[in-house]
């Protein structure tokens, strides 16, 4: 059932690669049914999960290469599902956004479909030498990807881009090499390595080594330097892979890794991770509001909204996780969004520059649906109540805040920066009298359209009925809380059941949900006991 994530897209890639004399628009076409095909077979996986289980389904097994310990072996749980989800999504929307006339687009179709089967793999592989040749595979492609077909310095970016995530596959794998090596695990299977042990401090080299090489690919500060280059280089379609689907790779191996491999060493470092993702909240959007370029604005806000995925993630709590994974949708969907929006504004006017740019609201002679489409986008990634944003960071805020509330309280004031930097941006291109030298932009096309229209029902649909994106992920947070060490907690004097912790925390959860209310604050950190006393 799994398998097919990663065939269709492989298939249909080597299929337009090879099919001799297809033109652009016969090689957009074929890219766009093969990725609508696997959407389609994402949403079929939809029907078939069991909300009521918290492990994994569909479960595949293949034995590769026994001898090394590496084997094929596919399984998801809710959290790998959402992930799948959006990596389906947007490649079906980076397809459509792409230009017809594009160069060589059999090389670039086929390109764009070998990094998504890429990344559905990585999402799914419960062998963790499966997941790191998944997770570098998609390396090669994207350098071309944004070599051949970026803008500006382009050749650098792309170098840069490479060097750094060569360096992210390099930590991961000596942090993948010496789990194994020091648990005595027999192979490199996902739940083998979970059954194992080790002491402490060979847990926090093990993590440290994760994080840095997670926090390359997310990215976070002080990691981030490739993020500006390479995001403002890449064209529209490449980018909103970059942003939307391959930086969650990251956030998915922090918690399915760090957190689901060293659950101790996680808890005693949680601190210093939530002090890490305030920092890189408060970085991305104090920088974003500097910028003059739009699309590098947007690139640095996605810094400062990857940060609410480790504060999510450090707090522990069944809600701030349930909120981080959320959050990973949630930024996908609204970071596509302006990038598509970023990518048709840079086509009709011809700059990015806020200091150019002006009265696009003009319903005459601007690009008034852009515009206002832009306005959504910004509204939902500041966290305006009845979008997405604003869902998912609550629930993130709600469930960290009892146990690091001054971080959250950063975080807060980061969404409020971000809610300044995206007025800035608002004002100067949507707004203000259009210069009368200017006659008619060129009108927005349907296959302009269609990408942002598609996003924004989503961001509006998603943010109204929340329990649609949040019941995914429940069991699996749930689960991942379950195996966290006890905590003890100032004030804190009696002793806490784990049925008891996890029961609180799933009615809270509901509250905010279904009432969008929240319950009295927690008194203590969520942590379930492995085995009851």
């Amino acid at each position: 059932m799994l398998t097919p994530l990663l065939l269709i897209p492989l298939i249909g890639a080597i299929a337009i690669g090879c099919w001799p004399g297809l033109s652009s628009q016969q090689a957009r076409n074929g890219a766009l049914v093969v990725s609508g095909l696997a959407l389609l077979w994402t949403i079929w996986l939809f029907t078939q999960f069991d909300l009521s289980m918290g492990g994994f389904q569909f479960h595949e097994f293949l034995p590769w290469l026994p001898g090394l310990g590496l084997n094929y072996e596919l399984s998801l749980d809710g959290l790998s599902l959402l992930m799948v989800a959006l990596n389906s999504l947007i490649t079906w929307i980076a397809l459509w956004s792409s230009s017809p006339e594009i160069e060589r687009p059999r090389m670039f179709y086929s390109l764009m479909l070998l990094v998504s089967s890429g990344a559905a793999g990585a999402f799914v592989a419960q062998n963790l030498m499966l997941f790191f040749l998944l997770y570098e595979i998609e390396l090669v492609p994207l350098y071309l990807l944004i070599a051949i077909w970026g803008g500006d310095k382009k050749s650098y970016a792309a170098t840069k881009f490479l060097l750094y995530t060569a360096l992210s596959g390099a930590l991961m794998l000596a942090g993948f090499l010496g789990t194994v090596w020091l648990s005595g695990a027999k192979d490199f299977t996902y739940h083998g390595v979970m059954g194992h042990s080790l002491p402490m401090g060979w847990q926090f080299v093990l993590l440290g080594l994760l994080l840095v090489a997670f926090g390359i690919k997310i990215p976070l500060v002080p990691f981030h330097t490739w993020l500006p280059d390479t995001y403002v280089s890449a064209s529209t379609p490449v980018v909103m892979m970059l942003g939307g689907v391959l930086a969650k790779l990251g956030t998915y191996g922090l918690l399915r890794f760090g957190l689901g491999l060293f659950p101790d060493a996680w808890a005693e470092l949680s601190p210093y991770l939530a002090v890490w993702a305030a920092v890189s909240v408060l970085y991305g959007a104090v920088t974003a509001i500097a910028q003059k370029d739009i699309k590098r604005m947007v690139a640095y806000s996605s810094i400062g909204h990857m940060g609410y995925v480790l504060l999510g993630s450090a707090a522990m709590t069944d809600l701030a996780l349930t909120g981080a994974v959320s959050q990973m949708v949630s930024h996908g969907i609204i970071l596509a969004l302006l990038f598509h929006l970023v990518g048709v504004i840079e086509t009709k006017v011809g700059t990015r520059d806020l200091d150019v740019l002006n009265g696009l609201m003009n319903p005459i002679r601007g690009l008034p649906m852009i515009s206002a489409m832009l306005v959504l986008g910004g509204m939902a990634s500041a966290g305006i109540p009845g979008l997405v944003g604003f869902v998912t960071e609550f629930l993130v805020f709600q469930g960290s805040y009892a146990v690091y509330p001054i971080q959250t309280l950063v975080g807060v004031i980061g969404t409020g920066l971000t809610a300044v930097y995206f007025v800035i941006l608002l004002n100067r291109t949507c707004f203000g009298r259009l210069d009368n030298a200017i006659s008619y932009f060129p009108k927005v096309t349907l296959s302009e359209k269609v990408p942002a229209y598609v996003l924004g029902l989503l961001i509006l649909f998603l943010g109204i009925q929340p329990t649609w994106l949040v019941k995914w992920s429940e069991p699996t947070a749930a689960a991942m809380i379950a195996a966290i060490p006890v905590m003890n907690v100032p004030g804190m004097t009696t002793e806490v059941v784990a049925d008891e912790v996890i029961e609180q925390e799933v009615l809270e959860l509901k509250d905010v949900v279904d009432n969008g209310i929240a319950t009295a604050p927690r008194l203590y950190s969520v942590a379930a006991l492995p085995s009851l006393p």
